[in-house]
């Protein structure tokens, strides 16, 4: 199992004030990510050590924001004051997932400053939305050195704090889940209120350890 990214959604300041508040506090600068036209929403994304990343996200005015589960997803939890909306993993193959769930993963995609197109498919957003400790699954279609996995960053995902099952967790996504993924801890903890990611720790070389 690989740990594509985290999703941190903007609160009320809106995204550049959030993604300047994170990156402070870790000692970086996040870079924009774009407009994501099929979603309505719009990104600054955080390169981590060893093929992950975090986005900061935030919905916009558009009709695609109304339409697409993936912005009703994000204005939600905009609507409640921001903060981690979930977390995704990369699969080599959607086709089991479409199966298991009984739907067609839908696309996405934004366009380079120079032209270049990335594209992606994604399932599992509706799940997501109704228990938020549950990854949703993500497949690259483009190029591998296109996704945001494909940039080196300085900082590293030490743990993901969750509210809620493990045993939950893994039986959404077919697999156990040990305690260490990729380097990164997983520690799951009884829910206290709603179920989903309280907390995540990064280590940064400027800063160390940094609990968001």
């Amino acid at each position: 199992m690989h740990v594509d990214h985290l999703t941190f959604v903007a609160g009320p300041a809106g995204l550049k004030v959030e993604a300047a508040r994170l990156g402070a506090k870790l000692g970086v600068s996040l870079k924009d990510g774009g407009f994501h036209p099929r979603f309505g929403t719009r990104n600054h994304i955080l390169p981590l050590v060893g093929a992950h990343y975090i986005e900061v996200v935030e919905v916009l005015d558009h009709p695609s924001a109304e339409k697409a589960v993936y912005g009703q997803a994000v204005r939600a939890r905009s609507q409640t004051g921001g903060g981690w909306m979930g977390w995704s993993v990369a699969v080599d193959d959607l086709a089991p997932y479409e199966t298991r769930l009984d739907r067609e993963s839908v696309p996405g995609s934004r366009h380079f400053p120079d032209g270049r197109l990335l594209e992606w498919h994604q399932i599992g957003i509706k799940g997501l939305i109704a228990d938020p400790q549950l990854p949703y699954f993500i497949h690259w279609e483009s190029d591998p050195e296109l996704p945001p996995t494909s940039l080196e960053g300085t900082v590293r995902l030490d743990t993901v704090e969750i509210s809620g099952s493990r045993e939950r967790v893994e039986d959404w996504l077919g697999e156990p889940i040990p305690d260490q993924i990729e380097g990164i801890n997983f520690d799951f903890t009884s829910p206290n209120g709603h179920p989903g990611i309280n907390a995540v720790v990064l280590d940064a070389p400027e800063k160390g350890l940094v609990r968001i």
